[in-house]
């Protein structure tokens, strides 16, 4: 596994949060922000948590916040972002609405990583997902092009990488479940009663 000295881990909190109506990383579960929940889980593996937003609310974390390079341009915007501050090679990525998620999901990707690798990103519920993943930083340079192209699609971004996609099996689902709007909030509270 990759020393955690080498990694970064970047938390995307930059998102309009239409859907949900309010700022997601700031919802409360379980007694701990979105937010929290994805720091907790990136702590034991790096070496330093970095929140990619242009909410100053997301400064109680006590971690550095790093304002958007290239304003509005959705999550590739926001890597790009994180990729340019970070002193690292290996960046943790995580988007801050997946409040189930967990240190062990993150060492799986952290297991699997092989040298000529750019990104490794989880296959989890049926899809591929870049918010769960890990990047290099000299991936920058490409998300650098394509955003001065004005392309905005991450899928697209991260296909032009040497890219490895690591299917989780279907005990993770929930750990890995994005928490988009408010009947999805309602149904994870209830999902975690029993």
């Amino acid at each position: 596994m990759i020393d955690k000295k080498n990694i970064t881990g970047l938390i995307l909190a930059g998102g309009k949060s239409t859907r949900m109506g309010t700022d997601k990383g700031m919802l409360v579960f379980h007694g701990k922000t979105f937010i929290q929940h994805s720091i907790n889980a990136l702590r034991p593996l790096v070496s330093e948590i970095n929140i990619i937003s242009n909410t100053t609310d997301h400064d109680i974390y006590g971690v550095l916040r790093i304002e958007d390079v290239i304003q509005n341009a959705g999550p590739l915007a926001g890597i790009y972002s994180g990729l340019v501050h970070s002193k690292t090679d290996y960046n943790l990525v995580l988007s801050c609405d997946i409040p189930f998620i967990k240190p062990k999901i993150l060492k799986i990707l952290l297991n699997q990583v092989e040298t000529e690798d750019e990104i490794v990103q989880i296959m989890s519920n049926g899809k591929k997902n870049p918010l769960i993943a890990l990047y290099k930083k000299q991936c920058k340079d490409l998300f650098k092009n394509l955003l001065q192209q004005r392309e905005r699609r991450l899928q697209y971004a991260v296909s032009q990488c040497k890219v490895k996609t690591i299917a989780l099996d279907f005990e993770y689902d929930l750990h890995t479940t994005n928490i988009n709007t408010i009947e999805e909030f309602k149904l994870a509270k209830n999902a975690t009663k029993n």
